[in-house]
């Protein structure tokens, strides 16, 4: 019974998107005159179905209890978790809605594709099982690889798709020899029993010893790829920019996010016994991430490379937390993810909604170069784009400020002062380059005025409520403090 209580609005979303495909095949192939729009009447749908999934979340069972055989976990943690998902997801639906009507992305599948990875994101952040795992990665990846190609008229979404499939196998075919090779040595697949067999146990056998940590960095290596940590983030810069953008919205929080809640309790629930194994990984990972993602966005003239460079120094900052191996960096780590989820999303709402007309039509900016002089064009948005701009880079008394200190002060706390160090200096380095856009808009100046595209409604509402966010939530920081810290203690 408490198999099916416990995940209602999991079911509730499958059984929805049966309902939405018969839906979508009746009406988009009828030839009567005056059918309604499809597309939109899905995206709509989906989110009424987003909501009452987050009402039966409220109103269910508050326990913690493993089900299905132990292939998923419910707890206070991960209730939250699928409270935040399902809420970003809404967001996302909303800021894409009018940029898939403009690109001319009408085909309902896309709508329902991305509500069934959101539901296999959710059993992802409930697996602690090496089988639910595995099942629920694939199902997922698959999904973003179609998401990735979707725009089939453009060449560079083709060849996005195929490089994310082509990386993606390689990465999952490591995560199943790594569970191969734990299961084959202990026989046993439960993140919890694993728990239990090495809790204060000193394995005297060497062969055993070392196959056991072979196993899980194996798995860490294919988990980092995931979240595109370098040196692993080869496909993240190309996936980026071929897509399209709300596509690009949509890598860049929901499967990062439900692998970081994975990773977490692979690490520190199934494996924390091993910390010192796979603390050298992540110490590596977070050098390099940070280093990568700070000067590999010098270089960059495109928008959607530009974030994806510094969406991986954000992952290293969310490793610094990983290398502490401390139940309190579970905290500054939840704060993070909340933090880079606010920003990615303003960020992604104003490049969605900046358009400009070249006569008769009008076309998204993809270069930096397009934002010289939106000063003059339009003062509002570059004001905006400028307080996005500071928060990410960590000014006080933005957001962003305290993200990074909550992280580096873990990190002091655990003695890792030379990471700690590093990380103030890469992040004062980076400052340059969010300074070099606040400088194309505010300073520099072109002969020819673009004409701006003029922002919808509902995008414009979005894009002042998470600056608001951003730039106010310090004045009353415990919203967020005492959320982070309930479902971190909880974990």
């Amino acid at each position: 019974m408490y198999d099916f209580c416990l995940i209602f609005s999991e079911i509730y979303i499958l059984l929805c998107i049966n309902f939405l495909l018969i839906y979508g095949v009746l009406f988009s192939t009828s030839f009567e005159k005056g059918y309604p729009n499809v597309n939109f009447n899905i995206a709509c749908l989906c989110i009424q179905i987003t909501l009452v999934s987050i009402l039966i979340l409220f109103f269910s069972l508050n326990c913690t209890a493993f089900i299905w055989n132990q292939l998923l976990m419910y707890n206070f943690f991960t209730h939250k978790i699928k409270l935040v998902l399902l809420i970003s997801f809404i967001v996302w639906i909303s800021l894409s809605l009018f940029y898939t009507l403009y690109e001319k992305l009408n085909s309902f599948e896309y709508w329902i594709l991305s509500l069934l990875a959101i539901v296999f994101m959710i059993f992802l952040t409930e697996s602690c099982d090496l089988l639910s795992m595995y099942l629920f990665i694939e199902c997922q990846s698959l999904i973003l690889y179609i998401l990735a190609s979707f725009k089939r008229t453009s060449e560079f979404s083709t060849e996005s798709g195929l490089k994310y499939f082509i990386l993606g196998a390689f990465s999952s075919a490591l995560l199943l020899f790594g569970s191969s090779i734990l299961y084959s040595l202990t026989g046993l697949t439960s993140f919890d029993d694993y728990t239990k067999l090495f809790s204060g146990l000193l394995l005297a056998d060497t062969v055993l010893n070392s196959g056991i940590v072979l196993g899980s960095l194996i798995m860490c290596i294919s988990l980092l790829f995931k979240i595109s940590s370098a040196p692993f983030h080869i496909w993240s810069p190309d996936v980026y920019e071929g897509s399209s953008t709300s596509s690009t919205l949509f890598f860049s929080i929901f499967p990062k996010f439900s692998v970081l809640i994975l990773f977490i309790r692979f690490c520190f629930l199934g494996f924390y016994d091993f910390f010192y194994s796979w603390q050298k990984i992540t110490f590596f990972c977070t050098y390099l991430s940070i280093f990568v993602g700070t000067f590999g966005a010098f270089s960059q003239k495109k928008w959607k490379r530009f974030l994806a460079y510094s969406s991986i120094s954000h992952v290293g900052f969310i490793l610094l937390s990983f290398s502490t191996g401390e139940l309190e960096g579970i905290f500054s780590i939840i704060f993070y993810i909340l933090t880079y989820i606010i920003l990615t999303f303003g960020t992604f709402s104003f490049l969605i909604n900046l358009r400009y007309y070249y006569f008769p039509v009008h076309y998204q900016v993809r270069y930096i170069k397009d934002i010289i002089s939106l000063f003059e064009i339009n003062s509002m948005l570059a004001f905006s784009l400028t307080l996005l701009l500071f928060s990410i880079a960590g000014l006080p008394p933005l957001l962003g400020f305290f993200s990074k200190a909550f992280v580096l002060l873990t990190a002091l706390q655990s003695n890792l002062y030379s990471l700690a160090f590093f990380s103030v200096i890469m992040s004062c380095i980076a400052c340059f380059y969010y300074i070099r856009l606040i400088k194309l808009m505010h300073f520099d100046k072109t002969l020819h005025l673009l004409v701006l595209y003029p922002l919808n409604k509902l995008n414009s509402v979005f894009l002042s409520f998470l600056i608001t966010l951003s730039t106010f939530l310090f004045l009353d920081l415990e919203l967020f403090l005492v959320f982070s810290a309930n479902v971190s203690l909880l974990f």
